[in-house]
């Protein structure tokens, strides 16, 4: 017997009496009674501010943030749009530094995660430089567009993923840790996250 073989019979004895695997079983999420209710739970555990109004009132709400001057998608719906927001026709890097933050909607949200889904090209979502420049992003999420869980959300982005459009997850605003450990908040997007929930 050879080096090699005796190397692979010591291998066969030692799995021979492995124990069976089970074969794999799909679970099923657990049914959400409110996923609009637990989004907004959720979403402010990762330090967003959650803002609940009707339709009609999201420039209104807008305003109250103080936001200052707003980047926005051009497809983003005029009633949404406060005073003084600079349309992003392709503005560069540097412009869009320079604004104070940036309005956008989104493709969906995620309840169990409390996960934002953005979609670039979107309608009303604009380039993903335009939700990742700025340091402050206030997204507007209709109550229709929160799914339950992580399984139906990709479900419904097959067409999104199957087309080649770049997708964002947001859960909350951007952080990260150096290796003490210390939380550093804006280094790869938005430092503050408003989200508006409406319906």
């Amino acid at each position: 017997m050879t080096a090699r073989e005796a190397v692979l019979e010591r291998a066969r004895r030692a799995l021979g009496d492995r124990p069976e695997v089970p074969a794999a079983v799909s679970v099923a999420p657990a049914p959400v009674d409110d996923p609009v209710g637990l989004f907004c739970e959720r979403v402010s555990d990762y330090r967003a501010t959650v803002h609940r109004c009707s339709e009609d009132e999201i420039a209104a709400r807008v305003r109250e943030l103080g936001a200052g001057r707003l980047a926005v998608p051009g497809d983003l719906p005029e009633s949404w749009r406060p005073e003084g927001v600079v349309v992003d026709d392709a503005l560069s890097a540097r412009a869009l530094d320079e604004v104070d933050g940036t309005l956008t909607a989104c493709e969906l949200a995620i309840a169990e995660t409390g996960t934002i889904v953005l979609r670039s090209g979107g309608a009303a979502q604009g380039r993903r430089a335009l939700t990742l420049v700025p340091d402050l992003h206030v997204c507007v999420v209709a109550e229709r567009q929160v799914l339950s869980s992580v399984p139906e959300a990709i479900a419904a982005l097959e067409e999104a993923a199957r087309d080649g459009d770049p997708l964002t997850l947001v859960s909350g605003p951007s952080a990260t840790s150096d290796i003490e450990l210390s939380r550093v908040e804006g280094v790869h997007g938005p430092r503050t996250l408003h989200v508006i929930v409406s319906g």
